[in-house]
């Protein structure tokens, strides 16, 4: 199956087998057992994997092999996951699109010619046709709800700090977080378990323990109150067949015993928050690597780091002021509501030979960016934000229903999601593998990873 996809880019299936027995044989013996013990995982090419190839995408990393775990691999490894490879990414989680020169394309499974979003493309494709149980991600502009949107599975952007980063060039940051995925809600949530908490390596991380994520989740909304939105307050356009599907969908919250009101808080400054704080973050990453080797990167993303490199402190400290405010904002917003519902992503999975859509509803898409506000305004706000699963497209494309909610009430969103993923239950439709071909998965032509 992975031939089709391309989803699962480096394998370590000797490691993966010794680990394994390890495994077998600790259940065996009745020794203690971390939360995902046994369970097959593949992890991000973004995330350094002590002993495995993580090449972000980039011919300027395509033979790194990192010495060290960081600290979201520590935790799925120290939980009892079995790491058998790694999933695709862009260059350098660049764009909402999974491919790059090293590897090359990930498709949908629902449709392989399509996109399987990005930047945690590799990894929803993966968890889509099986390949993996649950995965980890990251998100700065979408990336863990975009991909998870297109390819009918669910992924969690939490609160910055829930799942502390290190080792980190910008470990004050909070524009970009790491989280989970999985084809369940009640998945997801288990892995937010094990890869949340506090860490005295990182400044930003939140107390609390983290096995409350571990509980059974709600079924029942009774007394929440919800608002929905189908275009963030008419900040976004979104195409005609996203708000079609999402749209009959909307009443499930009320049956749930949830009131729905249309409502959206003001989004005013999430454009130049993110934008710039973005662009500065890359400068501050990737641009001496770019400044070295320009012809080893993408032009989109070669033009972002460009962004960073002339903004002016006056640019950054306006942005940090719009951010202030737009917390604010959002934050008094949740004093009235509970959760908000808006549509992941504003168009269906688009054509795999493109780099991102040029078209929304009659409205230009300029850059790479343009086309994924409906998820990084949030990600400007601070919420943590779900998707699940919600419908599917006359021609049979994933559509995914992001669920927002306060600052650091990631709990109320899983409850949420997984009410409505109980429901509707349209997260249990899966790609139909064997009319692709794929009723065997093809491991022999993943390139290994270099000793």
């Amino acid at each position: 199956m992975n031939g089709v996809v391309n989803a699962v880019v480096t394998l370590v299936p000797d490691d993966a087998r010794a680990r394994a027995r390890e495994a077998d044989r600790r259940l065996a013996a009745g020794e203690p057992v971390g939360p995902l013990h046994g369970l097959p995982v593949a992890c991000k090419d973004t995330h350094d994997t002590a002993g495995i190839r993580t090449t972000f995408g980039s011919r300027a990393l395509a033979d790194n092999v990192p010495e060290a775990d960081e600290l979201i691999i520590e935790r799925i490894r120290g939980a009892g996951a079995v790491v058998f490879g790694k999933t695709n990414v862009p260059e350098f989680a660049a764009g909402s699109h999974t491919f790059n020169d090293v590897f090359g394309v990930t498709r949908n499974p629902y449709d392989p010619n399509r996109s399987a979003g990005g930047s945690s493309g590799g990894a929803a494709a993966a968890l889509a046709a099986g390949m993996t149980s649950v995965a980890d991600g990251s998100d700065m502009g979408g990336s863990l709800r975009n991909p998870a949107s297109f390819c009918n599975v669910v992924g969690l952007r939490p609160s910055p700090g829930r799942v502390p980063s290190w080792p980190t060039a910008v470990p004050w940051a909070t524009m970009g977080v790491q989280g989970p995925m999985g084809r369940t809600v009640a998945d997801t949530a288990l892995l937010l378990s094990a890869i949340a908490g506090p860490d005295p390596r990182s400044p930003i991380a939140i107390d609390g323990d983290p096995s409350v994520f571990a509980r059974p989740l709600a079924t029942d909304l009774t007394g929440m109150r919800i608002a929905w939105s189908p275009d963030l307050g008419g900040a976004v356009p979104v195409d005609g067949a996203v708000r079609d599907a999402l749209a009959p969908q909307i009443p499930v919250f009320e049956q749930l015993g949830a009131t729905i009101q249309e409502a959206s808080p003001d989004f005013g400054g999430a454009e130049e928050v993110f934008r710039t704080l973005r662009a500065w973050q890359f400068h501050r990453m990737l641009g001496e690597v770019v400044e070295r080797s320009p012809e080893l990167f993408k032009d989109s993303l070669k033009w972002n780091i460009d962004v960073g490199r002339a903004l002016s402190g006056p640019d950054v400290s306006r942005a940090e002021q719009l951010h202030g405010r737009l917390f604010e904002r959002v934050r008094r917003f949740f004093e009235r509501y509970d959760a908000l519902l808006l549509p992941t992503v504003q168009v269906l999975p688009f054509p795999a030979e493109q780099e991102f859509p040029v078209e929304i509803d009659g409205v230009r898409q300029e850059t790479y960016l343009d086309w994924m506000r409906s998820v990084y305004f949030v990600s400007a706000t601070g919420c943590p934000a779900l998707s699940v699963p919600a419908a599917f497209s006359p021609e049979g494309l994933p559509v995914g229903l992001q669920i927002v909610t306060a600052h650091r009430a990631e709990l109320t969103a899983l409850d949420v999601g997984h009410a409505f993923e109980q429901a509707t239950r349209v997260g249990d439709r899966r790609p139909d593998l064997v009319a692709l071909g794929l009723e065997a998965p093809d491991v022999s032509r993943l390139p290994r990873s270099p000793e």
